[in-house]
């Protein structure tokens, strides 16, 4: 075909060979692979690097079906497109190698597409990245006493939930899905929020809870309860039972949020060990909190992830941000000054794996980057990152629009300069401490001229 040109990527890993070839074939790894930013979802994944198809979605409807082949592990396997239309329009042959370098590996990505260069760099540069800290970190908590674990998941499709499992499944745990609906397979379990079966956490080793009805919202009465009665009596029904099985799970780790401080605490720096603040959001994560405690009382070891604003083109507020910064619309809230305690998702999937290994870690964790940035700051590093100007401010009256007042004051005028300091202790590790070179991952800008 005219316009078929042969494009190769190529990097190295500072694991093994069979190691980073069998991440490839565990469950998950194509779903971390993918690129925040990218119009796609994993339908199905491959049963097989051998000869099973893997099925995307893409916007109007459309499927990439890519079926594997050349299968020689752990050196190399091959996908290609098989869907029409997509294959006549854009042809596409995927090679995997993999060679031995040392004790180290070379991951070279060659393909055969009408597809430019310059259209696929950042998602190449950005699956080298991703591959090489999902191992790096896997490896470092293997080092501290990871084990593979049978942990089941509420929350699951979530933002939280979309990055988490996959990054587990890929090192070796297993995740069952507890779902509201109809379970679709072995991996998924029904689950009543209110009135859990009693052997719902059979065989399980481990509970990660993130179900929760969305905080972001006008605080209207009919909100406030939902944001309540999606966490309160779930996560206590889920403790209580979690703590009443005999072959169940020894470790508890349920989501929470940095609203337990309150929306505006000053410059005061904000540990595990600072007082709650004041206002609604805080009683509903303090009274989330205290839910948990039938699964202490039962012996289990709980942690609760404080978490602050995530960072994910796919969720939150970064992709309410990113296509008004990229129009040129995006600026400070307000005279910027207000704290924001962040972190990336992939840091957030980390402090959640640490959760489950790390036995020293109990209580409260904030799940916040060492660094939090001023409004105003983060705008502008938003700006730099997407090359736009920042120079448009928004009026205090938007977010109270929008959220009302208690809203606006609780989500977008929220102050918190809050402190990882029970991570710090255990010695964690942030893959992006710093802000840009978060974002920059996130959103595929490189700074210029690197590839």
């Amino acid at each position: 075909m005219t316009g078929v040109r042969t494009l190769t990527w190529s990097g190295t890993v500072d694991r093994p060979r069979s190691e980073v070839f069998a991440w490839h074939e565990r469950p998950g790894a194509i779903v971390r692979l993918i690129p925040p930013w990218a119009p796609l979802r994993v339908v199905r994944e491959a049963r097989s690097l051998a000869d099973g198809e893997a099925v995307l979605g893409l916007p109007l409807g459309l499927r990439w079906v890519a079926r594997h082949s050349g299968y020689r592990p752990p050196e190399r396997f091959v996908d290609e497109l098989v869907s029409a239309p997509l294959r006549w329009v854009v042809p596409w042959r995927h090679i995997h190698e993999f060679a031995e370098e040392g004790d180290r590996t070379r991951v070279t990505d060659t393909v055969r597409t009408t597809v430019p260069r310059a259209a696929l760099r950042s998602t190449f540069a950005y699956r080298h990245r991703q591959l090489g800290m999902d191992l790096e970190a896997q490896a470092a908590a293997r080092r501290h006493g990871d084990r593979p674990l049978v942990v089941a998941m509420t929350g699951s499709h979530g933002l939280i939930g979309s990055a988490l499992a996959p990054f587990l499944t890929t090192a070796g745990h297993q995740v069952i899905r507890l779902v509201r609906g109809t379970p679709r397979g072995p991996g998924e379990r029904h689950w009543d929020p209110h009135a859990p079966a009693t052997d719902l956490l059979r065989g399980v080793d481990a509970v990660v809870h993130l179900a929760g009805a969305s905080i972001a919202g006008r605080f209207t009465p009919a909100h406030r309860e939902a944001v309540r009665g999606s966490r309160i009596g779930p996560t206590r029904a889920l403790a209580e039972l979690a703590g009443r099985h005999v072959d169940g799970p020894s470790v508890f780790v349920s989501a929470s949020a940095i609203g337990y401080y309150g929306p505006d605490r000053g410059d005061e720096v904000l540990d595990e060990s600072s007082a709650r603040g004041d206002g609604f959001l805080a009683d509903v994560v303090s009274d989330w909190e205290d839910a948990t405690a039938p699964a202490a009382e039962s012996g289990l070891r709980v942690v609760t992830v404080r978490t602050g604003i995530v960072q994910s083109p796919r969720g939150g507020t970064l992709r309410l941000l990113r296509p008004l910064f990229t129009a040129g619309l995006g600026g400070r809230i307000g005279d910027g000054t207000a704290w924001q305690s962040w972190i990336g998702i992939d840091d957030l999937v980390d402090v959640y794996h640490r959760a489950l290994y790390d036995t020293g870690l109990t209580g409260p964790v904030n799940a916040v980057a060492p660094e939090p940035q001023r409004n105003g700051d983060y705008a502008a590093t938003l700006a730099v990152v997407l090359r736009r100007p920042a120079v448009l401010p928004v009026p205090a009256l938007g977010p109270r629009l929008l959220l009302g007042g208690q809203g606006a004051s609780e989500l977008a005028e929220a102050s918190q300069r809050v402190s990882p300091a029970a991570l710090v202790a255990r010695g964690h590790r942030f893959r992006h401490p710093a802000l840009e070179p978060a974002l920059r991952h996130l959103l595929g800008r490189d700074r210029p001229g690197e590839d």
